[in-house]
């Protein structure tokens, strides 16, 4: 199988070597050329995303957002570079309008389409146990299936940008599951507990979770190293905010999370840190 895969970043990389293992035609491109260089022990470096995307059976993008994934889909020319029946999978977090819209676009060029945001960071990444939330057609999930296997598990949710909705769900749990655990560790250090065994007295309780287990272990360990960066954390915030506003509900657990990340994210390179640097927020917050 040709695949080109745009996007050669932190989740992308690891996906690539994935599906380069086994045995798939793998075509790169980046807006950043060194990085996508990098993976030309594995994969065919492309100076161009149409040229990624032209002659390949299915094209995969993992971009920054809603606007890159935009600019580079339709406005670099990757869905003008496909060929009929050629399926593109969109799995970077954008809006769900984003998707409704390319979805159209490319089934207009007589292509298939599918949105398939993915959570499990870098470390599901790299094992190959992402999860990954699919919206479009079942005929075009069927075709992506077997594929999407090499990187997770797929699931399909519904119709074109139900899967960026779950990813949005998937994010306010996890974004204000974090900010719940820090503020918990901060309430409790301040009482004088120890946080590595308060972590491990609450596993197995009703505040047991994977968040507990492996973000409140960087909590711990003071490890922000990126696996799902804080700006990433508050864009995707930010866009469940807004369909919710688009719905006519009111998410104000999420809201208030919001305020954190941002407030994170406007901390010196606080973009960059990993999302359990919330904890890092709360600490900057009792200094001033």
């Amino acid at each position: 199988m040709k695949i080109g895969f745009l996007g050669t970043g932190l989740m992308g990389t690891p996906m690539i070597r994935r599906l380069a293992a086994a045995g798939h035609q793998i075509r790169v491109w980046n807006r950043t050329p060194d990085r996508a260089a990098a993976l030309s022990p594995v994969a065919e470096v492309c100076a161009t995303a149409a040229d990624a995307a032209r002659d390949s059976d299915m094209v995969i993008s993992m971009l920054l957002d809603g606007p890159v994934t935009r600019d580079v889909l339709e406005g670099l020319g990757v869905i003008a570079a496909m060929g009929k029946g050629g399926l593109l999978i969109n799995m970077a977090s954008v809006e769900p309008a984003t998707d409704i819209a390319l979805a159209a676009k490319a089934r207009a060029k007589g292509a298939g389409y599918l949105d398939a945001p993915v959570s499990g960071g870098v470390a599901g990444a790299e094992a190959g146990a992402l999860a990954i939330l699919v919206g479009g057609s079942e005929a075009d999930f069927v075709r992506a299936e077997p594929f999407l296997r090499l990187m997770g598990r797929p699931t399909r949710i519904g119709e074109s940008g139900a899967g960026q909705a779950a990813k949005l769900a998937n994010q306010v749990i996890v974004g204000s599951t974090i900010a719940a655990v820090a503020e918990a560790f901060w309430l409790a250090e301040a009482a004088g507990c120890d946080l590595g065994l308060l972590r491990e007295a609450l596993r197995g309780g009703f505040a047991d979770s994977r968040i507990l287990d492996l973000h409140g272990k960087r909590m711990v360990d003071g490890n922000f190293v990126p696996g799902g960066r804080a700006a990433l954390q508050l864009k995707d915030l930010d866009n469940a905010l807004a369909l919710a506003a688009e719905k006519g509900l009111t998410l104000p657990v999420s809201r208030t999370a919001r305020e954190g990340y941002a407030g994170l994210v406007a901390m010196p390179d606080g973009a960059d840190l990993d999302h359990a640097a919330y904890f890092l927020w709360l600490a900057e917050g009792a200094r001033r």
